[in-house]
């Protein structure tokens, strides 16, 4: 059973020098505001904590994994700055995730929209289920993955970003994701997952550290310009968000 909590709920266990970070949120582990900075801030902790070697980062339940931003937050922006802070909580997470010295393994049990699919691409190795389907929605409402699209992209390729953007509709099943390279496994069920992560794990944290540490670098080597990036694709998502046209496209969305 998932949280109840309006702001949603962050946890991490650390057990044998792996961080166990677990995100919910009533609506589907969606992201308010402050779950964003509670969860960069506790990224940023960790990579300065000597007793972690890996994280693994999942959210509750056995359904959706994360249905990206909160709805609600989205349709009360009412000024530019309004905009900025809110689509710049996801970009604050990515690069933490980015800038992180630990390596990150996401556990993808479920639907995955949004910023849901921009948590994953920014995660460093990824274990999936079958019923882990993705989807950019944001045209569909006036606006764009416009802060996410560098994590995505770096992980599929722009062509696999311009379908999956481009058809806002459309959800991609499990498998098209791990074509991509969203997704490195995709396991039949829950539990065959949860065995092969446990595994996983154990041997990453039984590795040289430093070895680790100096991997993760090497893979997001290119990236250092991305705190001023997603800066800029902040304000441009948070422009959209005022515009006359989504604002509209948000009132069918309306329950």
């Amino acid at each position: 059973m998932g949280t109840e909590r309006a702001n949603g709920s962050l946890f991490t266990n650390i057990k044998n020098k792996v961080a166990h970070i677990e995100f919910g949120h009533p609506a589907s582990n969606s992201f308010v505001s402050e779950l964003l900075d509670r969860l960069a801030n506790e990224l940023d902790n960790l990579s300065n904590n000597a007793e972690v070697a890996v994280i693994l980062l999942k959210s509750e339940g056995e359904r959706a994994f994360c249905a990206g931003a909160s709805f609600d937050e989205l349709v009360a922006i009412s000024s530019l700055p309004e905009g900025e802070a809110f689509f710049g909580g996801f970009a604050k997470v990515i690069n933490a995730m980015r800038s992180c010295s630990k390596p990150i393994v996401g556990r993808i049990q479920g639907k995955a929209v949004g910023g849901g699919v921009g948590l994953a691409a920014a995660c460093d190795y990824v274990h999936a289920t079958v019923d882990a389907a993705i989807k950019l929605s944001e045209v569909a409402i006036g606006i764009g993955p416009f802060v996410i699209e560098p994590a995505v992209r770096r992980k599929i390729g722009v062509a696999a970003m311009a379908e999956l953007s481009l058809y806002p509709s459309e959800w991609k099943n499990a498998y098209w994701a791990k074509e991509k390279g969203l997704y490195a496994k995709v396991h039949d069920t829950i539990a065959d997952m949860d065995k092969e992560i446990e595994i996983h794990l154990e041997k990453l944290a039984s590795y040289n550290p430093e070895a680790l540490s100096q991997m993760k670098r090497v893979l997001w080597e290119g990236t250092d310009d991305w705190p001023e990036l997603m800066g800029v694709r902040a304000r441009m998502s948070g422009n959209l968000a005022l515009s006359a046209a989504t604002k509209k496209a948000l009132e069918k969305f309306k329950k």
